[in-house]
């Protein structure tokens, strides 16, 4: 006997919901950060187009969530809205990477 295959909606529970929650934890993991810390690495120019960024997909992440709540998690998202989101994710990545690496480098050298 073959198993029963899931229903959109239930691969939508599934797979998008936690994805969506964990899109929204790493913008707030760095829009904390970036309001919080100056980094070194960017003018402030710079850090606040990025901040500005993650904001504008974290609203949108955010009104994904509450349209899927809203719709009895029958909506899902474009893949290519989310492609965008996860290479935002990346450069959030990327930037934590590199505020860590700096400030272990201003730790560990010598005066």
């Amino acid at each position: 006997m073959s198993p029963q295959q899931p229903t959109e909606k239930e691969l939508l529970e599934t797979l998008l919901e936690p994805l969506l929650e964990d899109i929204q934890f790493w913008f707030n993991r760095s829009v904390s950060l970036l309001e919080s810390e100056t980094m070194p690495f960017f003018s402030r120019s710079e850090q606040a187009q990025l901040l500005k960024k993650i904001k504008h997909h974290q609203q949108e992440v955010n009104t994904a969530q509450m349209l899927f709540q809203a719709t009895g998690k029958q909506v899902g998202v474009s893949p290519t809205t989310l492609f965008e989101w996860h290479q935002v994710v990346a450069e959030c990545w990327s930037v934590a990477k590199r505020w860590h690496q700096t400030k272990n480098n201003d730790t560990i050298s010598p005066n």
